[in-house]
Order: structure tokens, then C-alpha cells, then sequence
């Protein structure tokens, strides 16, 4: 609560307000009211018991409070922007379905799916900016308002919790795990992982078995396939190999790599680099000439891990359990999906990047309902370009030749060496440089290809220049440019080759210009982006080709529905009528109840009309750990309905999928598969699992109580049952045995990740985790094993004033240990007191947080420090004066 005097001091500038309104001046708007800076009031945003944002802004208006939407939106942290030269301010809030568009040029507001006139008196323009009436903002929102003027309160209620609000409670609950969340994972414990001469591999295995007689192509029979995946480590070098069979049960290929990667690129001494690869490797990328190549070779390069070759392009890969989906969205727009392909992957290729920012979004569907999001910001602009940092890529390689052949059909393809070296370079935030040089034979001719780009920064725009030249005397220029203008975002292309034979884009390819344009348009109550591209082909020869591609999509409640068009034309030199194809397409996914709908279809509109295919599919759970899958299709050019239908079911060791089909034909097939793996077992021993060992990490704790708070087991020291570990976004499958173990999979290899203690899971408030625990960088099928301490925990409290006299209110704290690093925050109340609660033995000292430091105006050491025991668990600091007198002496515990 307030103290009075700070209540009357709000009770006296409302009433103020108030008269001065009534007394009134002309309304902007409507109602002859105008903005007095005398008069604004600030509001603090409560929700619940949590405080959003810095304060709203806001006026008393005839009838209403108007609140600051900028302010607002700030606070409730939802996706709407404001363009004050269009009059016009569009986005979402808390669900992508209620989309919010205010259109004050044309009086109109459109919220979810309803659509109204602006009331006159609803919006004020004020210096700060527009001034929205609660009641009308408040709608809009889904949300109800309260505006509490003798507290300074605009209170929020929901029937359904918001993000915002979800959003708080994580960091609530991640708060008693660790104090900050913006900390620097490299100053915090990490965990010893050294490479070692041999590591067990773990594996992971795919086997299929099924029957068939398909009456088209004329084959039955009994089909046999497996793939085996295994991760582990030989010679102090992570190795992994990838054996796959033919249809027959016939080993087909078998790839093998030794390799080390390191996020912190201090591989190879002055080299840097964060990782080098000897076996089966992928050469690299290059602007025009170099498409990536598989084959048996090496590679050594200082490029971060995550870094795409491309900027205008991202690849996506990752893990997806069996029976589980996965979809693809870029700022809420559908881009693709992936079924289950029985290897437990997902992978989105090549996925074009726009100008600004792409928030892409992976959600992956389990059999019971489960939804898993992950979400990836990728900011193609000034950002996107390493300022001051070099990058380079070198390697050799034979196409097409895996390390051991098992294919005799191998030595067919070509197999001829290449070798490559590149560097980038940024010499500014705006500016980079690349050069690429590369040996390799491009239709039976061995070439030297060279290149060199430039790419910058143009106000919003993103431009490359690439030049190439080859010593065969053919040389290329590409240019390209990715762009924002208000809501559209453009890129373009255009390359131009004169005998210059391309990896990429062809060999007799003498010119290729592309435009493409995103933009989303507004139809009735719906939101629609539509995407259009165009292309156009030149050729040796006089073959060229037009291409042209339309893609729309809607959400419509419960589905999501995206169309799309193809036109293509080839003229041929010579001919008088060229050819023409012209197709379409629908998509469509969403959900009934319980169960999951999926449906597309496709057809040819020239030469001729034609329906071409469909297909629906359907995916309902049965209980915890089963699903169903039924689906139904049909393919025109074999005049040939089919019906499938699958079962998916997990176990502790492995997860099985059946499967039937009959055609109209009287083709049939069944299968059935299996996934599972095998590994090393850190309580010793070997185990068997349906999760991914040897193609994710894995963290391994033991949890003990640090009797004596020394940080390292004792003999005598217990270990501790039914905690919970954290590992950012994988919880633990299981809290703690009795031995003190858990077990986290499925990390993503290389990415650094705090191992912590969920102290929520701790029976015991006194007992807390001894810091915020232990950085893991997993390596693939590797466990990384941290000890976890669990110490006894106190009391740290006390008094904040001026050293003039009077409480602090509102003033942030940090608790410090003696290694610096922040472990609890507090807010002094109305009162100035202030309490740090589970605070583990030790000793410490309390500072004020920078930003209240200089709203105060006072140093932030505060000259006191706490040490907290057996003996004194609640340490009392007293009063502790700050500002511009010298802090009271170090007050003793009590």
C-alpha cells in the first residue's frame, strides 16, 4: 500500500485534473477537451500481483481516463505497431487471431472479428502521443481495465492468463533457480568436459520392415531397412558414423567423420577456429559458382556454428520424436511442414529470408496434443553484418565418394577433388567484404573460380555485389537487395554469366532475374499475407523461361488456409508457340476437438485442366503415450484412390509405429517400425531409451546437501531425492533418485546451457542451491555429469531512507556473493524495508541496482555486508541511509 502522503499527493493531482477538465478548453476529437502537461498522470500497470512495464501515461477526459497506447503496448508486450504518418496502428494481442487495426483516417477499428466506427472521444492526440479511452482500449484488447486514481493504479484482469503475465510467472519460477536471467553464461561455473581417447558411442537406431504389392510399377515384396547413427569419441576427437541400407536389408552407405567444435573458437592455437572435420564432410558455399557438395574430405573454419552460409537463406533442422509434426512459420505466416519421417528429424531447407526482422517459429504437434514451440530471430540488416571480425572456410574434398563405399554404383557419379578457401571480412557495422577461391570440375572441365562480394547496408535495405571470374575466360556478376518499404518487403536478384559455368544456377545459364514482394493485405475482418515472385531464365541456346508465383494464406478461427498459383512459359529460339504450365494449390491444417486436420490439393490449369492430386490426413491421441493417423488421397495420373491408416505407440525403451494402406488398384502395403537407442548408462552399465542419445546431448546431475558449504562432496554428505533439474527449455525426464541422479536429453549440441536446481521442487525453503549452477556445452552422444550442492539458506533484511530522512520506496537491491555475481534482487516497500529470502550461507554485501543508483542519485555500494550461518540465518542490516550523506557504519548481525 501507499503512504498517505504520497496518496493525497495523488488524490489532490486527480482532482485537478478534474476541475481543470470541467472548467474544459476545445476537445481534440470531439467535446472541446485538451491536453494540459499539468494534468497527465502516470499510472502504475498491475496485473495480478505482478508490475508490467515502467507506468502508463495518461489523461482525465470527459467520462473516461485515456491511457498512453504506446505505453501500453510497452507494458503488455504485444506485436502492435504504431505509424503516425498513415494514422494507423495494426498488430495483435496475446493471440495471433485477434488481430487490432485502428485506422483513424478512416474512423474504422477492426478487434478479432468484430468491425466498428471510432466513437468521437475515444482517441486524443496528446504530446506524448495518441490517448486511448479505457473502456474502448480495454475491448479491443479482450481484456477489462480498471483505472484506480486515488492509488495510481491501472489494474488488468483476464479470464485467460496472458503471455505477458505466463511470461512473468517463468522468470518468477527461473528466479528462485538463478537471480538474473541476463547474465553472462561464460562468467559462471563451467563444467569439465575433457576430451577423452575413447568414449563408448552411443546409438541410435531406425529399423523398417514391411510388405507390399504395388499393381502399377509391377513390384511385391518384403522390404528390410535400418539406419544407424552413432556419436562418441576416439583419439580426443568426437567421431560419428551413419550406416543406411537399401530396401533389402543390403548395407547401401556408410559415412564416417572425426571432428571437434567449439562455440568459443580456440580450436587449432592461432588458427581459432570452432571447427574442423576429417572424413565425410560438405564443402562449402559460394554467391554464384559453389553449391555444397557431400563427399570425403576436410574442413577447418572460424565461422560461428550457427552462422547460415547465406544471408538471405536459413536452413532449419532438429529433433522430432516419433509420431510428433513439425510446421514452419515466418511472422505467423505458414511456410512449410514436416511428417514424421521415421529418423526422428525434422529439416527445413533453404528457407528465404526477408529484409528486417524474421520471427521464425517451429511447432511441433505430438500424438496426445502436446505443442512444443521454438522460436528463432534472425535479423537480416545492419546487424547481420560482423563488424570488425574476419571469418574463413577452408577445405578439400572428393564429390560424391563417401569415406568407405559400400555402393558399387558410387564410382559411376563423378568423383572428382575440389578445394576451396574463404574469407569475410566486416570492416563496419554496415560494411563486408568476402572472397572466395575454389578448384573443382564443372561439366568434365576443371576450373579455378574466384570471387568477391561487397555487401552494405542502405538505409532499409541490404545490397550484395559479387563478381566472378573463371580461367577458362567466363566470367558473372550477381547483385541482390533485400528491402523493407512500410509493410512490404521486397528482395530482388539478378545475375549475368558469359561463358561461365555455375554450380548453382547452371551450367549453360546466361542470365537469371528474380523480383519478389511480400505484403499483407486486409479483406474484410482477415489478415492476409500474400507473397508474389517472379523470375525470368536466359539460357545458351535461346531457351529461356518465365516464371511466375503467387502464394496467399488466412487464418480462419480453428484452420489455416494458403493458396497458391504457378505459371511457368519456356521460348524456345525458332518456335512460334511456346510452352506453357499453369498450376494451383490449397493447403490447409487446423484442429476439431480433439483431432488434428491436415489437407491439400492440387491442379493443372494449362495446357490442359486437370485435378492432379489430394490428400487428407487426420491425427487424433489414445491415451499418454498412443496416437492414431488416418489419411486418404488421391493421384489422378494413376487413376488411383488410397486409404492408410497408423498407429503410434511410445515405451520406455523404444517407440513403434504400424501402418496399413490399400489403393483402389489393389496395391497394398503394411509396415512396421522401430526406433530406439543404445548408449552408455551414467549409473554404469548399458541402456536402452526411445530417446535420441547419439544425435543430442545429454547433462547428468547429482544433487547433494554441502553440509559444510564447500562446494565438493564429502563422503558424509547425503545426496538428495525428488529435486527437479532446469536446462533452459528440457526439463529433467525425472526428478532425482535416491542416488541423487537425473537426466536431461536432447540438448542441442554446442549451445551452451545452465544446469540448475528448480528450487520450487525443494520440500525445504531453507535449503537452497549453492549459485546458480553449472554451464554444459553438450557434445553429441556425450553426458556431461555436474554435482549440484544444496546448502542451508537464511534471512538478509533492512531498512532503506534518505540520508536526510524519510523512506525509499520502490528502490531495487542486489545481493552480492564475494565472487561478484548477483545472486537475489529485492524492491524496498512503501516503508523503505526490504528482505532477501533463501539466501544460501555465505558472505555477501548489498548494493543499489544501477538504474535506481542514478534515479536516486547515490553510489550503489551501500558499505554493508551480511554474513549468514548457523548461527545468524536472518542477518538484520538496520537502517541504511544513501543519498548525499556517507552511509551508516556496517550494522552486526542479530
Amino acid at each position: 500500500m501507499l503512504r498517505w502522503g504520497r496518496k493525497t499527493q495523488i488524490f489532490l493531482a486527480g482532482l485537478a485534473a478534474f476541475f481543470a477538465v470541467s472548467t474544459g478548453h476545445a476537445q481534440a476529437g470531439g467535446g472541446g477537451w485538451e491536453p494540459n502537461p499539468d494534468d497527465s498522470l502516470l499510472f502504475d500497470v498491475r496485473l495480478g500481483e505482478y508490475r508490467l512495464g515502467d507506468g502508463v501515461r495518461g489523461y482525465q477526459t470527459p467520462g473516461s481516463i485515456c491511457i498512453d497506447l504506446a505505453d501500453t503496448i510497452a507494458a503488455l508486450d504485444v506485436p502492435v505497431s504504431i505509424d503516425e504518418d498513415t494514422n494507423r496502428a495494426e498488430g495483435w494481442a496475446f493471440n495471433e487471431e485477434n488481430q487490432i487495426v485502428i485506422d483513424r483516417g478512416r474512423g474504422r477499428v477492426r478487434f478479432g472479428e468484430a468491425s466498428e466506427n471510432l466513437p468521437e472521444g475515444v482517441i486524443y492526440d496528446t504530446p506524448e502521443g495518441w490517448c486511448v479511452a479505457t473502456q474502448a482500449l480495454a475491448s479491443w484488447l479482450g481484456i477489462e481495465m480498471e483505472a484506480d486514481m486515488r492509488n495510481a493504479l491501472l489494474v488488468l484482469s483476464s479470464d485467460q492468463p496472458l503471455p505477458v503475465q505466463m511470461a512473468l510467472e517463468r522468470q518468477a519460477r527461473a528466479s528462485r533457480l538463478r537471480p538474473r536471467l541476463d547474465f553472462d553464461l561464460s562468467t559462471l561455473p563451467q563444467a569439465d568436459m575433457p576430451y577423452r581417447m575413447w568414449r563408448t558411442p552411443s546409438v541410435d537406431v531406425v529399423l523398417t520392415l514391411g510388405g507390399l504389392r504395388d499393381r502399377q510399377r509391377n513390384r511385391s515384396g518384403i522390404e528390410r531397412r535400418y539406419e544407424i547413427y552413432a556419436a562418441g569419441e576416439v583419439l580426443t576427437a568426437s567421431v560419428d558414423a551413419r550406416l543406411a541400407s537399401d530396401d533389402r536389408g543390403t548395407p547401401q552407405s556408410l559415412r564416417m567423420r572425426a571432428f571437434r567444435s567449439s562455440p568459443a573458437g580456440n580450436l587449432l592455437g592461432p588458427l581459432g577456429a570452432t571447427h574442423f572435420a576429417i572424413g565425410d564432410v560438405t564443402s562449402q558455399y559460394s554467391p554464384i559458382a559453389i553449391q555444397p557438395t557431400p563427399g570425403r574430405g576436410a574442413v577447418v573454419t572460424n565461422r560461428p556454428l550457427d552462422q547460415p552460409d547465406s544471408f538471405d537463406r536459413r536452413t532449419f533442422r532438429g529433433e522430432l520424436p516419433s509420431g510428433w509434426e513439425a510446421e514452419l512459420y515466418r511472422n505467423g505466416q505458414l511456410l512449410a511442414f514436416s511428417m514424421d519421417r521415421g529418423d526422428g528429424r525434422y529439416e527445413f531447407v533453404d528457407v528465404e529470408l526477408r529484409y528486417g526482422i524474421n520471427r521464425f517459429e517451429i511447432v511441433l504437434y505430438g500424438p496426445q496434443g502436446q505443442v512444443r514451440r521454438e522460436t528463432e530471430i534472425v535479423n537480416v540488416g545492419v546487424e547481420s553484418i560482423p563488424p570488425r571480425q574476419t571469418w574463413y572456410w577452408a577445405g578439400v574434398s572428393q564429390d560424391n565418394r563417401d569415406l568407405v563405399n559400400l555402393d558399387a554404383n558410387a564410382f559411376v557419379r563423378a568423383a572428382n577433388w575440389r578445394a576451396g578457401f574463404a574469407v569475410e571480412r566486416g570492416l563496419n557495422a554496415k560494411t563486408s567484404l568476402a572472397f572466395h577461391v575454389n578448384s573443382l570440375v564443372i561439366a568434365d572441365e576443371r576450373v579455378t573460380v574466384l570471387e568477391g562480394s561487397v555487401r552494405r547496408a542502405v538505409g532499409p535495405a541490404l545490397v550484395e555485389m559479387t563478381g566472378a571470374w573463371s580461367d577458362n575466360g567466363g566470367y558473372a556478376a550477381r547483385a541482390q537487395f533485400l528491402g523493407r518499404f512500410g509493410r512490404a518487403y521486397v528482395s530482388a536478384e539478378s545475375i549475368f554469366a558469359r561463358d561461365f559455368r555455375t554450380e548453382r544456377y547452371g551450367t549453360n545459364v546466361t542470365g537469371r532475374h528474380s523480383l519478389s514482394v511480400d505484403h499483407s493485405i486486409q479483406l474484410g475482418r482477415a489478415v492476409m499475407p500474400l507473397r508474389v515472385q517472379g523470375t525470368y531464365l536466359t539460357r545458351a541456346g535461346g531457351v529461356d523461361q518465365i516464371d511466375v508465383a503467387a502464394r496467399i494464406s488466412a487464418n480462419l478461427r480453428r484452420f489455416a488456409v494458403t493458396g497458391e498459383f504457378g505459371f511457368r512459359r519456356q521460348t524456345i529460339a525458332g518456335s512460334a508457340d511456346p510452352p506453357t504450365e499453369t498450376i494451383a494449390g490449397m493447403l490447409a491444417n487446423g484442429r476439431i476437438g480433439r483431432v488434428r486436420l491436415r489437407g491439400e490439393a492440387r491442379w493443372r490449369l494449362a495446357p490442359s485442366t486437370a485435378f492432379e492430386s489430394a490428400a487428407l490426413t487426420a491425427e487424433w491421441g489414445n491415451g499418454e503415450n498412443s496416437s492414431w493417423r488416418a489419411e486418404l488421397g488421391y493421384q489422378a495420373d494413376l487413376d488411383r484412390a488410397r486409404a492408410s491408416v497408423g498407429y503410434v505407440r511410445h515405451f520406455r525403451r523404444l517407440a513403434v509405429t504400424a501402418s496399413a494402406e490399400a489403393a483402389t488398384d489393389g496395391s497394398v502395403a503394411a509396415g512396421l517400425n522401430l526406433v530406439f537407442s543404445i548408449g552408455p548408462s551414467p549409473r554404469g552399465g548399458v541402456q536402452m531409451t526411445a530417446d535420441k542419445l547419439a544425435s543430442g546431448g545429454q547433462a547428468v546431475a547429482r544433487v547433494f546437501r554441502d553440509l559444510n558449504n564447500d562446494g565438493t562432496r564429502q563422503p558424509n554428505e547425503p545426496y538428495e531425492e525428488g529435486v527437479q533439474i532446469t536446462t533452459g527449455r528440457a526439463p529433467s525426464n525425472e526428478p532425482t533418485d535416491a542416488n541423487g541422479f537425473a537426466i536431461v536429453t536432447g540438448l542441442a549440441p554446442y549451445r551452451p546451457v545452465l544446469v540448475g536446481i528448480d528450487t520450487s521442487s525443494l520440500s525445504d525453503p531453507f535449503v537452497q542451491p549453492r549459485g546458480p549452477g553449472v554451464v554444459v556445452t553438450p557434445r553429441p552422444g556425450i553426458s556431461a555429469v555436474v554435482e549440484l550442492p544444496l546448502v542451508s539458506a537464511g534471512e538478509i533484511e533492512g531498512i532503506l531512507v534518505r540520508a536526510g530522512g524519510g523512506a525509499l520506496e520502490g528502490v531495487d537491491l542486489e545481493l552480492v556473493d564475494v565472487e561478484g555475481m548477483v545472486v537475489k534482487t529485492a524492491r524496498s516497500d512503501f516503508d523503505g524495508f526490504f528482505l532477501f529470502e533463501g539466501v544460501p550461507y555465505g558472505e555477501y554485501s548489498v548494493r543499489l541496482a544501477r538504474l535506481s543508483a542514478d534515479a536516486i542519485g547515490a553510489p550503489a555500494q551501500l558499505g554493508r555486508r551480511a554474513f549468514v550461518t548457523d548461527e545468524d540465518d536472518t542477518v538484520r542490516l538496520g537502517t541504511i541511509a544513501v543519498g548525499s550523506a556517507a552511509p551508516a557504519p556496517v550494522a552486526a548481525a542479530e
